[in-house]
């Protein structure tokens, strides 16, 4: 049992309870349950859009215990034996999601994934590509945190194989496995991304920040820059922006969460790809603050 964080007065109580619990309470729950029973809740939902092979593709994942098992296991070891934030199902369904939303903003305005550019192949192949990573981009925390990134690689594999057979044939289905992979293994801190796909993910992961819902991970209970940041961070929107195809508009309770945009955002958006693409503005809510900071916008 991790040991609960001494009361803080200077703390509010949500905030304080999302410093005691970084992971929400249902990943809580559901590192609990019997392997069987966490599989049996997850199901991934992510429109696909008249994208037969993206349909196809998550049928397939819904009915792979193995897929789930990691998830489930990797959930297990972020937040019951570290005490860190959520890596279950749940991030991996909301990161997919961003990751399809972000992908269809920018081809919605004529910017053309490598899968086009570089293959001649189409943006449904681009969406398989970017879901697939989504979706096995951690699933090396099964293993161990510690080069986690790594892990995946070797899991994801022979795993990408399985799920696209009968769906691509060869070369393309190396093809799709490659860049796929290309993907997962840049969404490392110090990653380089390749393709605007593989920059989708790393910006992706960052973006589960949602009611606290951090990608830095911080120490159960311990009360630091890095949880109160956190802490402060209340919902991401994406939207169209104004001068670029994407606008990353992000509401906090106090200004604290601006360490979220420039530490982690920041870090990843550099370096991804997607740097001439998005704009991100960050709304401080409460009236004090706002007087202050009424608007934070993110220099990329």
């Amino acid at each position: 049992m991790l040991p609960a964080v001494a009361h803080d007065p200077g703390i509010d109580p949500e905030t304080e309870e999302r410093i005691e619990h970084p992971a929400p309470a249902e990943a809580e729950r559901e590192a609990r349950l019997t392997p069987a029973e966490a599989v049996a809740r997850m199901r991934i939902n992510v429109p696909v859009r008249g994208n037969r092979k993206l349909r196809t593709i998550v049928e397939r994942v819904n009915e792979d215990d193995e897929l789930k098992g990691w998830w489930h296991v990797s959930n297990v070891n972020a937040v019951a034996r570290m005490g860190i934030n959520d890596h279950s199902w749940v991030h991996i369904q909301i990161v997919t999601n961003i990751a399809l939303k972000l992908l269809r903003q920018l081809t919605k305005h004529h910017v053309e994934p490598a899968m086009v550019r570089d293959y001649g192949m189409t943006n449904e192949d681009s969406e398989v590509v970017v879901t697939l990573a989504a979706l096995t981009h951690c699933i090396g925390m099964s293993i161990h945190r510690h080069g986690h990134e790594d892990w995946s690689l070797f899991l994801a594999e022979p795993k990408l194989r399985e799920l696209l057979e009968g769906i691509y044939g060869e070369p393309d289905r190396t093809v799709v496995v490659s860049e796929v992979l290309q993907a997962i293994t840049s969404h490392r801190a110090d990653g380089e991304p390749l393709t605007l796909e593989a920059g989708l993910i790393r910006v992706a992961d960052a973006l589960d920040m949602a009611k606290g819902r951090s990608r830095i991970p911080f120490e159960r209970g311990r009360v630091s820059m890095h949880s109160l940041s956190a802490a402060a961070i209340e919902d991401v929107t994406i939207s169209d922006g104004e001068e670029r195809p994407i606008l990353i508009e992000i509401r906090m309770n106090n200004s604290s969460g601006i360490f979220q945009v420039d530490e982690l955002l920041k870090a990843k958006l550099v370096g991804s790809g997607l740097e001439p693409y998005v704009e991100v503005v960050a709304h401080i809510d409460t009236e004090t603050e706002r007087r202050l900071v009424p608007v934070y916008r993110l220099e990329i």
